[in-house]
């Protein structure tokens, strides 16, 4: 059984990287189920293990964590639903690369049923929109936004970290890091999109689409 934790309150980022590292090591110790945490944080700023110091382009806007998991720099905060995916992959299969395709899979179902098309693009991480309202690239190319942000980290095959889907955050939070290390392109939410999405509404999406990529 998968535990579904739901906080409503901002949780800081020190007290969510603590839990989650007592919630892995008990999985791990077998006193614990795997669970899935959602959340939201206050305005911060989030750095991955590949994360290039260039890409921190105010470094005085938001408080900074090292976070340990993949990936470059991220924001996170409120309007933004953070899931901690804590899955005990010893008894799922010991392939990371699949376990990243199966939480893209997870965001794509859960925004389709909001009728919105999530896509991947190889070598980018994540789930990504393409934005034929906006103007073209300057090659001719449409327009794409990253919609969700994926960075996960293990520790005896116990995952942590997760997922993050924009519903309605601040966009211009976004302007002090380049996201994920691209500039080309840039970043949306559900209401950005035109949808009237709660959080709550999301919620319900992603548990009922869990269960059938998982």
């Amino acid at each position: 059984m998968v535990e579904w934790i739901h906080s409503k309150a901002p949780v800081p980022y020190p007290a969510a990287l603590a839990e989650m590292e007592a919630r892995v090591a008990a999985i791990s110790a077998g006193t614990a189920s795997e669970a899935i945490w959602l959340l939201e944080h206050p305005p911060l700023y989030t750095a991955g293990t590949s994360a290039n110091p260039a890409d921190l382009v105010q470094p005085d806007r938001f408080p900074v964590f090292a976070a340990g998991r993949g990936g470059q720099y991220t924001y996170h905060g409120p309007g933004q639903r953070v899931a901690y995916v804590m899955l005990d992959l010893n008894t799922r299969g010991r392939d990371v690369r699949r376990f990243v395709c199966t939480l893209e899979d997870w965001v794509i179902a859960t925004l389709a049923e909001f009728n919105v098309k999530g896509e991947r693009r190889a070598g980018r991480v994540g789930v990504w929109v393409t934005r034929p309202d906006k103007a073209p690239n300057l090659d001719g190319t449409a327009r794409e936004d990253k919609i969700a942000a994926i960075g996960v980290k293990l520790r005896r095959w116990v995952s942590f970290h997760g997922i993050s889907i924009n519903v309605e955050p601040d966009l211009s939070h976004f302007d002090g890091i380049v996201p994920c290390g691209i500039r080309e392109h840039g970043v949306t939410s559900l209401v950005d999109l035109g949808l009237p999405v709660t959080m709550a509404d999301l919620d319900a999406a992603l548990a009922v689409t869990f269960p059938r990529v998982f």
